[in-house]
């Protein structure tokens, strides 16, 4: 079964790209040190079934799921929550 790992940060290729791609996702573990993984890490975690990533925002949680583009390109977005843009490139930049 999946560790379930709350995102608190990212880290975006491009900030003016419309489709601002997600270089790594981030967090704080129990000891307070923190994570990070790259975008294909936190894939590859996501399809194996090693981790399901999730957000919070405004005590709303929202899965973290891989996307594919019309193009084939795996990416990380959230669940469809109404909410624009996506609440995982809502979150403040890494460390």
């Amino acid at each position: 079964m999946a560790s379930s790992v709350r995102v608190m940060c990212i880290n975006k290729s491009d900030r003016f790209n419309p489709h601002e791609r997600i270089l790594n996702i981030g967090g704080v573990n129990a000891d307070n040190t923190r994570w990070k993984l790259s975008q294909q890490e936190a894939i590859t975690d996501i399809e194996q079934g090693k981790y399901a990533f999730y957000v919070m925002v405004n005590s709303v949680k929202a899965n973290v799921i891989v996307a594919k583009s019309a193009y084939g390109h795996k990416y990380l977005k959230t669940e469809s929550d109404g909410e624009q843009p996506n609440n995982l490139l809502s979150l403040p930049e890494c460390p």
